[in-house]
């Protein structure tokens, strides 16, 4: 039973549009609704969000193409100037049109331009006949460019008195676009992130023709049971599911394994997932290089770049610190004098201590710590006595400029500078060494 039904548009062509965008049939039938016919007018301005991978440029982008709906598509980022924008979407304008002449760009300084511009544009006979669509993906952009620019195209329709919609992708939410004025409110709608279901759905269309459907789709519930809490990125797990297949597959090719043997694929291909999850987004190493590694059979930190954790170099005093902010992190501050103290007396466990001391740190996260308490970590761990100078200070800022420390609230709070370590057990240890 076809899913998505609309009377002005052949059924073959739907059907093939829901096989093109699996779990996004809901967002799509609301947008076929939207659109109406072809020649009706649609909503001046839509507005659609979600997350990053959850598929709104794909999903327009094949709608738009399979209906074959004159378009224009533009990456705000790209064009980062309203010139640049205003230009770009008149030049597609003219390769959309049969009848418009291929002639240069002229130059659009101002919005009014673009209205005068614009109609010459679509003054031919098969834009004026039907909705022309103008999709602005990473929309945010606008805000960084003139004032006028976002309330314009929200209500492009109206100045330009012709049938055309404007379409916002972005991934923020509309109330952080809002103008303070007043604007015209587009029609939103909220693309959801994928479900477990429906990424196993979507990476197991993927299979590769020489295995069956079924052995792939037991490869991507490995591979969603081991990266699923820490990544819902589609197109990271695409990237993982192409990367570590050729592993899991090792037992079936050599002959010790067949398809149906779980638990000898799940013992294989285990310990190469857990190398993987120190590559999940920070991408340290090409491809090529991760499938040397696999090759090889070596660690991710035997290569060198510019994150490689274990070729990480540091000034002297600015390990230490790093060393004071992990310690700062992860014991309770009534832990310090404990620790770092020489004559601190006899310490009585209380019942709150006995309650929680089964309880690892480590996997309840970095706690904030203000200046002071690092400062005074670090003047126990350092065999000689330092002064506070501003050598310090600078290398503190250096390490929140590399990212190895994180400042966490506001710069212009009265308590001064509160901040989290941000490095992993094997960094420290690696820095301690």
């Amino acid at each position: 039973m076809p899913v998505l039904e609309h009377p002005a548009y052949p059924a073959a062509t739907l059907l093939r549009l829901e096989n093109l965008v699996p779990c996004r049939e809901s967002q799509v039938s609301m947008l076929l609704s939207i659109f109406g016919e072809r020649q009706q007018f649609s909503f001046p301005s839509i507005f659609i969000y979600g997350h990053t991978s959850s598929g709104k440029t794909y999903v327009i982008q094949t709608l738009l193409n399979t209906l074959q709906l004159p378009h224009v598509f533009v990456n705000c980022v790209e064009y980062f100037t309203s010139r640049l924008l205003l230009e770009e979407i008149l030049i597609q304008l003219q390769s959309c049109s049969s009848e418009t002449e291929q002639t240069s760009p002229v130059p659009c300084d101002t919005f009014n331009d673009f209205v005068r511009l614009f109609k010459q544009a679509v003054a031919s006979r098969e834009l004026q006949d039907q909705t022309l669509y103008i999709v602005l993906d990473r929309a945010e952009q606008l805000r960084e460019m003139e004032a006028n620019i976002l309330p314009a195209f929200l209500r492009l329709q109206e100045l330009t008195d012709r049938n055309v919609t404007v379409i916002l992708l972005s991934e923020i939410v509309w109330e952080l676009f809002r103008p303070t004025t007043g604007c015209f409110e587009p029609f939103t709608l909220y693309f959801p992130d994928y479900s477990i279901g429906h990424l196993q759905k979507i990476l197991s269309q993927n299979h590769p023709p020489e295995y069956s459907a079924d052995f792939y789709a037991a490869y991507i519930n490995i591979l969603l049971g081991v990266f699923y809490m820490v990544c819902r990125d589609l197109k990271e797990l695409q990237h993982l599911a192409v990367l570590n297949f050729s592993k899991y597959c090792e037992p079936v090719v050599r002959g010790e394994a067949n398809e149906r043997d779980t638990r000898k694929l799940w013992k294989n291909i285990e310990p190469h997932l857990k190398k993987a999850m120190q590559t999940v987004y920070l991408r340290e190493i090409s491809s090529s290089q991760w499938e040397r590694l696999q090759r090889d059979d070596g660690e991710p930190g035997q290569l060198k770049g510019l994150s490689a954790h274990t070729h990480v170099e540091l000034p002297y005093y600015s390990k230490f610190l790093l060393i004071a902010a992990y310690l700062a992190s992860y014991n309770p501050v009534r832990t310090d004098k404990r620790f770092f103290l020489k004559h601190h007396g006899k310490i009585r466990k209380t019942n709150f201590m006995k309650k929680h001391e089964k309880t690892s740190n480590h996997l309840l996260g970095p706690k904030p710590f203000p200046l002071d308490r690092l400062l005074a970590i670090l003047y126990s761990i350092v065999d000689n006595r330092i002064a506070p100078t501003a050598n310090i200070f600078s290398q503190i800022t250096s390490l929140v400029t590399l990212q190895l420390l994180a400042i966490v609230g506001h710069n212009d709070q009265l308590d001064g500078p509160r901040y989290k370590c941000a490095v992993s057990l094997d960094f420290i240890r690696a820095v301690a060494r």
